[in-house]
């Protein structure tokens, strides 16, 4: 037998905890849980209304597209040149303009200055005007930039011819991110999809009737696109003005919104900076440290100069692959 020692022997367990703090741990995990899934809900919620008007927003300038194509194979490769050209050089940009209207606003309704946001959504709405002009610069001027990247002549023209009939989308396209910003802002989510797809059904029918009922043809292509979004941009601005709903945070148009302008700049081009490097990369652009060995461009086979989706293939080096 062991010699007692005079030391009280420790316990091998801790005592066990009360059966009262034991349900009160397990209801307080439940608790957790259900935070999280409600959480989780309430994100799906929020977040589909805008995938779905980003995806029928984004149907109006594709179906635009098809339909330009049912008109030949040179159409249909210059209306998809031209249509990812918009999508880099334009629209994305307009989506980054915007973006400064996600802190701008969302701080002005953090705080209760429920005014400043309608003031926030002016400026930037003059700032993506005074963008889009100097898009549409470049966008006019499409042609000698295709050639010079060594494109397809005739893609080219008519790729060209595409551009500045879409020129006028582009405007209304920038109006109607902001607004869309200002709205999200607020947690209004499914009247954007309302005003996204009805423009994308009326849009079937005027590209349809323009495309071959009219002598515009190729051109009514973009054009219908043009006008289908500015249907857009015009219902959200009605719905902004008219709803009682944003009696608080639109406050009507002023001068005022002149004095952000700089100070809503300052957010937008570091936000707009970003989807354009984001795109050319998932474009396939090589950047000059990883594009050279030696004087060869390092692609893929697939992407060459004879597919309008090598367009920049040709930004810093010929194209080495084997159809070329």
């Amino acid at each position: 037998m062991l010699s007692n020692t005079g030391f009280e022997a420790a316990p091998l367990l801790e005592r066990s905890d009360s059966v009262e703090e034991s349900n009160e741990r397990r209801l307080g995990w439940k608790k957790v849980l259900f935070l999280d899934v409600g959480e989780a809900r309430n994100q799906i919620l929020f977040s589909l209304p805008m995938i779905l008007t980003n995806v029928f927003f984004y149907m109006i300038t594709l179906v635009s597209v098809m339909f330009a194509g049912h008109l030949g194979e040179l159409e249909l490769a210059g209306a998809t040149l031209a249509n990812s050209w918009a999508m880099v050089t334009g629209f994305a940009f307009m989506i980054g303009l915007s973006g400064a209207l996600e802190t701008l606003c969302g701080q002005g309704f953090g705080a209760q200055m429920y005014r400043m946001l309608g003031i926030y959504l002016q400026a930037s709405c003059i700032i993506s005007i005074i963008f889009c002009i100097s898009v549409s610069v470049i966008w006019f001027y499409t042609e000698p930039i295709l050639l010079l990247l060594q494109q397809d002549a005739q893609i080219s023209m008519t790729a060209a011819l595409y551009m500045k009939y879409l020129i006028p989308g582009l405007f209304a396209y920038g109006i109607m991110q902001n607004i869309l910003r200002f709205l999200q802002t607020q947690s209004v989510v499914i009247p954007p999809v309302v005003f996204s797809l009805v423009p994308l059904c009326i849009h079937i029918g005027i590209a349809y009737a323009l495309v071959h009922y009219t002598a515009l043809g190729y051109k009514g292509a973009p054009l219908a696109a043009s006008i289908s979004l500015w249907i857009s941009a015009l219902m959200l601005a009605i719905y902004v003005i008219r709803a009682k709903k944003f009696e608080h945070t639109w406050g009507g148009f002023s001068l005022e919104s002149f004095h952000y302008i700089l100070h809503d700049l300052k957010l937008a081009l570091p936000s707009a900076a970003m989807p354009r490097v984001l795109g050319l990369r998932d474009s396939g652009v090589p950047s000059r440290s990883d594009a050279k060995l030696g004087n060869k461009c390092l692609i893929d086979r697939d992407m060459c100069k004879h597919r309008s989706c090598g367009l920049h293939v040709n930004l810093w080096s010929q194209c080495s692959c084997e159809v070329c």
